[in-house]
């Protein structure tokens, strides 16, 4: 019933059609990227690194520029040409690629990841404005599940299509979703005749604010921290994974997939499970629970050479992941005004992503310098830190006043 409700919303409906469609685009587009380019260079690291690079690095360039223009223009209206532009975008990679110009696609992909971010803050703008403060925390755990969802089925669907059909159709396909998204968000009612935020003062002078708020509103500087100490945690680890399946399990590499599949598969049921008791748990505490819990789970996985047991861990650490990221976006919302969200998010993430890159570089560093297991450990201890810095707010409400009020002093 409460799933129904919450799709009675005029704003969750849309936005969640439009996220199943970028989703899937997403995964189709990436795993044609990653098989085309390993086929074409032979598996060279290089390149293979390359596309990494060109999704993630428009998170440090462009979110906190995109997060301030989401500030000023209209939330809709920046969804809908985002993905619209998305789909011209693969539509001008796929030309290129037919062309004989393949690394069109690594632009294609930067280009993409470049324009999400200015999307993904109106997107949550929109939620501030139009969902009841009770449902946001069940609407952010719809929106996990979905994330779940995608990780089991968005590497099949992306890896069939290829496989089947080529990077020709992989292509097409991306740019029809895509562009299908656009159509759906362009469903929306109107946006406010005057958005709030204003451009009336300089963009440098915007940025400043926007670090101004957070650093007067305690909540989201405590979610700041907390949120780069657990990127770092999760960066040493994110590409462990294989040498836990090799090393510990003595497994040979394609045995990676069943872990993760029992990983994403036990985040849908995590992220559904949230729906049911969203109500009840205030989100510092679900982020703490989370973070404690996948304290655990990282720590076993660096000691674990029984492959059920390492199976076990990666499904409780999947099942509480979705407490992580629910907690976290319900905070980000419920402490941060209308006009600040977009700000706000283009401010935090890159925290979270630029901690998650340092501990990808120095993973491998201390995996060589000591030993796996002391790396899982090193991140365990990380998380648990990550939780301890949320006391100040366990239990607290919000915010957004004590903020509001220090920018007017």
């Amino acid at each position: 019933m409460g799933v129904i409700v919450m799709l009675r919303n005029r704003y969750v409906r849309t936005i969640l059609l439009s996220r199943v469609l970028l989703h899937l685009g997403i995964w189709i587009r990436n795993f044609a990227v990653l098989l085309y380019v390993t086929h074409l260079t032979d598996n060279d690291p290089i390149y293979v690194s390359l596309i990494s690079v060109a999704e993630f690095a428009p998170i440090f360039l462009f979110a906190i520029i995109g997060g301030i223009f989401a500030d000023r223009w209209r939330p809709k209206r920046t969804m809908a040409w985002s993905d619209a532009l998305s789909a011209l975008s693969v539509a001008a990679v796929w030309i290129s690629v037919e062309n004989g110009i393949w690394l069109a696609l690594l632009a294609g992909a930067f280009v993409s990841a470049s324009l999400s971010q200015f999307s993904q803050p109106s997107a949550m703008k929109l939620f501030k404005q139009h969902v009841p403060g009770e449902q946001l925390q069940k609407v952010m755990a719809m929106f996990q599940t979905l994330v779940g969802i995608f990780t089991v089925l968005g590497p099949v669907v992306g890896a069939f299509i290829y496989l089947e059909y080529g990077m020709r159709v992989s292509l097409m396909a991306t740019v029809l979703l895509f562009a299908g998204s656009a159509l759906v968000l362009s469903r929306l009612p109107k946006d406010e005749a005057a958005p709030s935020g204003g451009s009336t003062t300089g963009f440098l002078n915007e940025m400043r604010k926007g670090f101004r708020y957070i650093s007067a509103n305690r909540s989201l500087g405590t979610l700041a921290r907390t949120f780069a100490v657990s990127g770092l945690a999760v960066g040493l680890i994110q590409p462990m994974l294989i040498f836990v399946t090799t090393e510990k399990l003595g497994q040979p590499n394609d045995f990676l997939q069943w872990l993760i599949m029992a990983s994403g598969a036990s985040m849908l049921i995590g992220g559904a499970a949230i729906m049911g008791i969203a109500k009840r748990m205030e989100p510092g505490r679900m982020l703490a629970i989370g973070l404690v819990v996948s304290a655990v789970s990282t720590t076993g996985l660096g000691l674990s050479s029984v492959i059920w047991v390492t199976i076990l861990l990666q499904i409780a650490g999947g099942l509480f992941y979705p407490f992580i990221q629910v907690g976290i976006q319900t905070l980000m919302i419920k402490n941060t005004e209308a006009e600040f969200m977009g700000r706000v998010a283009g401010a935090i993430t890159p925290m979270f992503m630029g901690m998650n890159v340092l501990g990808m570089s120095l993973g491998g560093l201390l995996k060589e310098a000591w030993t796996l297991t002391a790396v899982y450990s090193i991140s365990g201890a990380l998380l648990v830190v990550g939780a301890l810095l949320l006391g100040p707010i366990l239990g607290g409400g919000t915010a957004e006043t004590a903020a509001r009020q220090s920018l007017n002093r």
